[in-house]
């Protein structure tokens, strides 16, 4: 007992901060690349906008792709990418571009989603006026898609969280490093069961001022 609790008091807030940092700007990536990707989908399967099915169909086909790869797979594909860029894949600036490579399909299919809510009623309303696409996504789309994309958001970010956790299996740091390194190879149980409940409070409390976000969100 003593152990586990020297072991946490002495790793557990580097631990913290580094995922924090590796699933803050994996969100952050996400989100804007995710969000361009949802738009040009968008734009290219919806009617009323310009549909062109090789420009939809190769995006999605790359946007499929990386999303159909389980991530600790994509993790080690992506290692020589990541030592090509900053040299040393093995740190939580390694493991942020593999999650942040993760987060961009992901959160483009959700967003895709949300803007395919949006009625088309509305839309025709905001063409008819001779509006500019750029104004209509902003001023029509983006505002009747929020709370789906403030949802998708916190769903990113709770899978990053899963996600970082297998970071860690490389020693890329993070608190899923913590687990390995001495819950796991040291047989420390305590850091075990002190991560996983950690993890599920975190969890819990993005979910909950996620869904208070969006529900302020929705019209």
């Amino acid at each position: 007992m003593n152990d586990t609790i020297e072991i946490l008091r002495e790793n557990l807030g580097r631990a913290l901060w580094e995922t924090c940092t590796m699933v803050g700007i994996a969100t952050l990536v996400g989100v804007v690349f995710g969000t361009a990707l949802a738009i040009l989908l968008f734009l290219t399967q919806h009617r009323l906008f310009t549909p062109n099915r090789i420009v939809n169909e190769a995006v999605g086909f790359v946007v499929n792709a990386i999303r159909s790869m389980p991530f600790l797979i994509l993790l080690v594909v992506l290692i020589p990418l990541i030592q090509l860029i900053i040299g040393d894949p093995y740190t939580p600036t390694g493991g942020a571009i593999a999650l942040s490579i993760a987060a961009i399909p992901f959160f483009a299919r959700v967003a895709e989603s949300a803007f395919q809510e949006v009625d088309d009623g509305l839309l025709e309303a905001a063409i008819s006026t001779g509006a500019p696409v750029r104004q209509i996504i902003v001023g029509a789309v983006f505002p009747q898609a929020l709370p789906g994309l403030i949802r998708g958001i916190v769903l990113t970010i709770v899978s990053l969280l899963g996600y970082s956790a297998m970071v860690g299996t490389i020693g890329a740091g993070g608190i899923g490093d913590l687990a390995i390194q001495y819950g796991y190879n040291r047989y420390e149980t305590g850091v075990l069961v002190a991560v996983v409940l950690l993890l599920v409070a975190v969890v819990q409390l993005i979910q909950w001022v996620g869904d208070r976000i969006a529900l302020k969100a929705t019209h």
